[in-house]
């Protein structure tokens, strides 16, 4: 619309009003003008043309350029003196930072576990959402949050939990949080200031969420042994602990199902010692041999804390996660989760109570769970053919395998080939409480079937290499070295 815009030189820069845009003009003149100044092409002390020749230059009132230099005088932008120019204030540049540039991948092929592929967030579903929520919410829905969360959220997650997952979760002791990160920090944060001194965990386990946060909280961590089939319960036997962390549907790193009567076994034990068991669900959802297990909670809500987040199944950026607490410790963690950050994000609640109620995350779930078995499979037809000798366990659900490695071959050496070779595995041993067979970790969701597949020949030729003998010259040393 050529009539409705005005371009015009000022000092050699370019101006442009919009007439057909309900900015005032005096405002769009002082925003090309700031804009100048930042950018560093009107350095300190130039003197800027008269208010009168702007104001001919743009077809705009004198009184107009007036206003827009007075209200760049105020933001400390120019300086006016009596009698003279009017010029860019001394300190007044304020330069442009660089854009910032993704640093390069450490890995061309990349085996970390946590990685998501973020291609597979459902944009359109998610989008329709958000619409809904904007334009049918009622507006009480913005007020302060409660500190448990949007109670839409928490009804639509306890029907999820309790249809899917085998809960007996009560929307009203639901907290809503930013992740499992923070809902541990808040729980073992509620645990200590009652009291409790040591938090039991699988060994191995992660060491980058309920590990850190018991130690931050003052609480010891001790660990108990697992096996291919999850927490070894002949560990807790006069284990002296205020909590117990665990994984029974999917035990991390080694991929066990707690079996049945492991489950009662350590439901006892709770019972008997009054500890409270953690259940972290995570990657539950993803399982390729038969439905999922049933969730630990559904068999004791009075003495299991069931903790989930979207990280792994809609998308780490997506920060919503939940605790379905015992009713007694339900006001406590409100309440911490109040005083850490005033309730999560209401919008991306609200979002997800409407994705669920409308079966678009069952919908997504069972999307992901084909892509994800195409991957699985190609991952363990590259084991088999490329790494002979090594033994993949906990195949049968989750988003990583754990890998066995051949006898002789060091843990530290193969994740160091693997990275000269340009593909990241992570090693077993930083996540143990002790020593043990060595093995990697393989995450495969972020992976496509072709770069799994030449990331594990590409890994199966690193470790070959430091299984193959090194040359009798190499390892006898001769007489002038004996000699050194």
């Amino acid at each position: 619309m050529a009539e409705n815009r005005t371009d015009s030189l000022v000092a050699d820069l370019p101006i442009e009003l919009r007439r057909d845009v309900p900015v005032p003009l005096y405002r769009q003149i002082a925003a090309a003008v700031r804009g100048h100044i930042r950018g560093g092409t009107l350095p300190p002390g130039t003197a800027l043309p008269p208010t009168r020749v702007i104001a001919a230059d743009l077809g705009v009132s004198r009184g107009v350029v007036v206003e827009a230099y007075a209200q760049l005088t105020a933001e400390g932008y120019l300086a006016a003196r009596s009698g003279g120019y009017t010029r860019v204030a001394m300190g007044a540049h304020i330069p442009v930072a660089a854009p910032e540039t993704e640093p390069p991948p450490a890995h061309r092929i990349d085996f970390t576990y946590g990685r998501a592929d973020l291609t597979l967030f459902p944009r359109q579903p998610w989008l329709r959402s958000l619409r809904r929520v904007l334009t049918e919410a009622p507006a009480r829905s913005f007020a302060p949050p409660d500190g448990r969360g949007a109670p839409v959220l928490r009804a639509a997650l306890a029907e999820y939990l309790n249809r899917v997952r085998g809960t007996a979760a009560d929307p009203r002791d639901i907290v809503i949080t930013s992740g499992f990160a923070q809902g541990v920090r808040l729980l073992v944060q509620v645990l200590a200031e009652a009291g409790a001194t040591r938090v039991a965990m699988e060994d191995p386990s992660p060491d980058d969420d309920a590990r850190p946060a018991a130690r931050r909280a003052g609480l010891r961590p001790v660990g108990v042994p697992v096996d291919e089939h999850g927490l070894v319960v002949s560990g807790l036997a006069g284990l002296r602990a205020d909590a117990l962390v665990l994984t029974p549907s999917h035990q991390w790193p080694l991929g066990g199902v707690l079996p049945p009567e492991r489950r009662a076994a350590v439901l006892r034990w709770a019972g008997e010692t009054g500890a409270l068991i953690v259940e972290d669900d995570y990657d539950a959802e993803y399982r390729f041999d038969r439905e999922p297990v049933g969730a630990l909670q559904g068999l004791a809500p009075d003495r299991v804390v069931y903790a989930g987040t979207l990280s792994k199944t809609l998308a780490p950026g997506v920060r919503i996660g939940w605790l379905v607490l015992p009713a007694h410790l339900t006001a406590a963690v409100a309440a911490a989760k109040a005083t850490a950050d005033r309730g999560s994000a209401t919008l991306e609640q609200l979002a997800f109570a409407d994705f669920l109620r409308r079966g678009e995350f069952d919908r997504h779930i069972r999307r992901m769970r084909r892509v994800h078995m195409g991957r699985r499979r190609a991952l363990l037809d590259a084991l088999e053919r490329h790494l002979p000798g090594a033994r993949p366990s906990g195949a049968a659900a989750g988003l990583h395998l754990l890998v066995w490695l051949p006898p002789g071959v060091d843990e530290d050496a193969a994740v160091a080939a693997a990275a000269e070779a340009g593909v990241g595995v992570q090693a077993l041993a930083p996540y143990r409480f002790g020593a043990g067979p060595a093995g990697l970790i393989l995450g495969y969701s972020a992976l496509n079937e072709r770069a799994i597949t030449e990331g594990i020949a590409l890994l199966g030729r690193a470790v070959a290499r430091l299984r193959r003998p090194a040359p009798a010259a190499a390892r006898a040393p001769g007489p002038s070295a004996a000699r050194r």
